[in-house]
């Protein structure tokens, strides 16, 4: 939505099609100017649904001259793929990959990249939110990097907006206690369940600790659960925001002392990109996209399967030394839909 509608303001002519629809077999909506089609898939809440209506949707309009295909990971991207190739119109693939709470369906997803390596290997590019997918994809796909466009998501969060890091790492806008937040969607995936589990340890040298859960998701009441076993429910609260409140979440940021990002799998962490531009510390698990924050200088990294007293250890570390580190380089919105709209003009 960032993109289309900055694309449709600066005279490009744009429509989305998505499987989406709450019921109905076509749902038409217009939404900050750009013209929205969603149609119903199968099954309605599994992440393998088809949507086979994509296909005669997928011809009307146009005739379009690129055709922007979100994602990998369900059926309807090698349908959609299959498609502009009947249609003759160049099309590219964003990866947009992510975890699953699901071992087994994580453990599929290289397993769907190799299946749909024809149909990649006929887009006019491949474009990846990070570096890490240019470089894992290329060697697994046996593409050449040169097949692929590196453009990240944008950020409204400017570098420098946050204020100086503050000694001790206190929670300035609540108690003066240490706050750690961990930000997700409430999924087993996301690690909310080790920042929880590392409370205890930090507890022990740190009695003022809280931890802010943010998100919401099917996992919310089994964390829960685990923050009443071991006994530390009243320290550990959970809160969400609207996603599209990237100010709540900056000023959220801000009161933070310490984020702590523990997934199992991101690819273009908005949540450690805007925290590192907020200025604040950061501990993440030393995996995908997180580990690329790390390998930047912008957060501290631990082992994907650091025990909680490691974890602890580290946090505690960062809340009584903590250490500048070097602003990000962030895309603004504007420089991601930039990017996207001379992709286009190149392939078009």
């Amino acid at each position: 939505m960032e993109v289309s509608r900055r694309l449709v303001a600066s005279g490009i002519e744009v429509e989305i099609l998505c499987a989406d629809s709450p019921g109905q077999a076509l749902v038409a909506e217009r939404r900050h100017g750009v013209p929205i089609r969603s149609v119903r898939r199968w099954p309605a809440n599994r992440d393998y649904y088809l949507a086979p209506r994509i296909w005669p949707e997928m011809a009307r309009g146009g005739p379009w001259d690129v055709i922007h295909i979100q994602s990998y990971h369900t059926l309807v991207p090698p349908l959609a793929m299959l498609r502009a190739l009947t249609l003759r119109v160049p099309y590219v693939v964003t990866f947009h990959s992510g975890g699953h709470s699901s071992r087994l369906r994580h453990g599929l997803r290289g397993l769907q990249r190799r299946a749909q390596r024809p149909l990649l290997a006929r887009a006019a590019r491949l474009i990846a939110v990070a570096q890490f997918e240019v470089d894992l994809y290329s060697r697994e796909l046996r593409l050449p990097p040169g097949r692929f466009a590196l453009i990240p998501n944008g950020t409204d969060v400017e570098a420098g907006d946050g204020d100086d890091i503050e000694g001790g790492g206190r929670d300035r806008d609540g108690d003066g206690g240490a706050l750690l937040a961990s930000i997700g969607r409430l999924e087993r995936y996301k690690g909310h369940q080790r920042a929880i589990e590392a409370l205890p340890h930090v507890l022990e040298r740190r009695a003022d600790a809280r931890l802010l859960i943010v998100g919401t998701g099917p996992y919310e009441a089994e964390l829960r659960r685990r923050a009443a076993q071991l006994g530390i429910p009243e320290r550990v609260e959970f809160t969400s925001l609207p996603a599209e409140d990237r100010e709540g979440m900056a000023r959220l940021l801000r009161r933070v002392s310490l984020v702590v990002l523990l997934s199992d799998y991101e690819t273009h962490p908005l949540a450690a990109l805007e925290a590192a531009a907020l200025g604040r510390p950061m501990i993440v698990a030393d995996r995908a996209g997180l580990g690329e924050v790390a390998r930047d200088g912008l957060a501290r990294a631990v082992p994907p399967g650091a025990t909680p007293e490691a974890v602890a250890g580290a946090v505690l570390e960062e809340l009584e030394s903590p250490r500048r580190r070097p602003a990000p380089q962030l895309a603004s919105w504007d420089e991601c839909a930039e990017a996207l709209h001379d992709l286009y003009r190149a392939i078009a």
